[in-house]
C-alpha cells in the first residue's frame, strides 16, 4: 500500500506552495499567526480572494471581522491595482486594529483602508453602501443574522465571501450542534437555498463560500 495522507493538510500545503511569493511584511504577519494560533485566511484563501476582488474590479470593499489586518491586506493589493477605492477593516479589539495600521502602512496601503473598532454587523449596518465585495468572518453563532444586513449593503452582482464554511469538519457531524456550529449550519441553508445568491462551496483551508448577489 502507497502511504496514506491527511487530504486537507496536503491540499493545504500544495496550494499555499502555489501562491506567489509575497512581500516580507505580509510574511511576518504570517509567521505571527503561526507562532501565536492566531487564525488567518492563509496564502491560498488570500490569494483567491485578491484574485476575486481584481476580477469584479471591486473598488468598494466591507471586511465584517478583519483581525490585524491579513485579509484586509489582500483586498488593498486588489483595490490598489482596480483604480483606487477604499476597504473598510472592522475588528472588536483596539490592539488588533493597531497591529493592522501598522501592517497595512507599512504594506503601502495607506490611504485605502478605514478603521473601525467595534462589532462588525453593527458597523456594516451604520456604513453607506452599496459595495462590491463583502468578507464575513465573524464569530459564527452571528452569521445567520448577518445575511440580511449583508444583502441590504452588497450591489447587485457584488460578490460575498464566507469563511471557516467547512467549521473543522464539524458541519457534517451529526452529534455537533455547539452555537458556533448551528450557526454554519444555519448559514449555509440560508445562503444556499435563496434566490438572491448564486453560491459554490471552495474547500480551501477551512472551507470559502463564494456567492454571487443576483
Amino acid at each position: 500500500m502507497g502511504q496514506k495522507y491527511d487530504y486537507k493538510t496536503q491540499v493545504e500545503v500544495y496550494g499555499d506552495g502555489l501562491v506567489p511569493a509575497r512581500p516580507s511584511e505580509l510574511q511576518r504577519m504570517e509567521a505571527y499567526a503561526q507562532e501565536h494560533g492566531f487564525p488567518i485566511v492563509g496564502p491560498a484563501s488570500g490569494q483567491l480572494c485578491y484574485q476575486i476582488a481584481r476580477m469584479i474590479g471591486a473598488r468598494r470593499v466591507f471586511e465584517l471581522g478583519s483581525g490585524y489586518g491579513y485579509s484586509t491586506a489582500w483586498f488593498a493589493r486588489a483595490v490598489q491595482e482596480n483604480g483606487g477605492g477604499v476597504v473598510h477593516h472592522v475588528v472588536w479589539d483596539q490592539k488588533l486594529t493597531q497591529m493592522a495600521q501598522g501592517h497595512l502602512s507599512a504594506l503601502g496601503y495607506d490611504g485605502l483602508i478605514q478603521y473601525h473598532t467595534g462589532e462588525a454587523v453593527g458597523v456594516l449596518r451604520q456604513t453607506e453602501g452599496p459595495f462590491d465585495l463583502i468578507f464575513n468572518d465573524i464569530d459564527k453563532p452571528g452569521y445567520p443574522d448577518s445575511l440580511p444586513v449583508i444583502e441590504a449593503k452588497l450591489r447587485p452582482g457584488g460578490v460575498l465571501i464566507i469563511d471557516n464554511m467547512i467549521w473543522h469538519e464539524r458541519v457534517w457531524d451529526a452529534t455537533n450542534n455547539d452555537a458556533a456550529t448551528l450557526g454554519v449550519r444555519e448559514f449555509t441553508h440560508r445562503i444556499t437555498t435563496s434566490p438572491n445568491w448564486i453560491t459554490s462551496l471552495i474547500p480551501i483551508r477551512d472551507g470559502l463560500i463564494v456567492a454571487y448577489k443576483v
